[in-house]
């Protein structure tokens, strides 16, 4: 199996569009309102592009032995390594294989303290996240909506 780390300027506009309007997709991001238009593909993979210029990192997009998965990586929220990570359904069993990159990365590559990941109250299922070492953090809001921060320690800073 291939996997490619792409940047986003690098994935087809058409199929960033579909994943963004995934009903199964959409109902895990609530910042996301109305249909994803090809407007707002620009503005999203536009602002991606300039957390890499500001950030030196940024998100990927993940093409699959050919085929755009999804999108995910690290980037700055608010001042914090926020790990990302929006799979097409077709790829949601690629989930632990991508994010074990995407922690080599941030531990490996850019020697980050820690990174957090951002839930909305609405997935319950965190035993997963929680067996990986997230501990939750706080509640916050972020656009009128709540999220629960986790926060993974890089292991090779404690």
């Amino acid at each position: 199996m291939e996997i490619q780390f792409k940047r986003l300027t690098e994935v087809e506009k058409e199929d960033i569009i579909e994943l963004m309007n995934l009903p199964l997709v959409r109902r895990q991001m609530p910042l996301l309102k109305g249909i994803f238009t090809l407007e707002d593909c620009d503005a999203f993979v536009a602002n991606k592009e300039a957390l890499w210029a500001q950030f030196g990192y940024g998100p990927w997009g993940f093409v699959v032995n050919d085929r755009f998965a999804g999108w995910g990586g690290i980037q700055d929220e608010e001042g914090e390594a926020d790990l990302a990570l929006v799979l097409h359904p077709d790829f949601w069993g690629m989930g632990k294989t991508l994010y074990k990159k995407i922690i080599e990365k941030a531990f490996g590559e850019l020697g980050l303290e820690s990174i957090v990941v951002l839930f909305p109250p609405s997935r319950t299922r965190v035993q997963g996240l929680l067996r990986l070492g997230f501990k939750e953090e706080q509640k916050l809001m972020m656009g009128n909506e709540l999220f629960i921060r986790y926060r993974l320690v890089n292991p090779h800073k404690e």
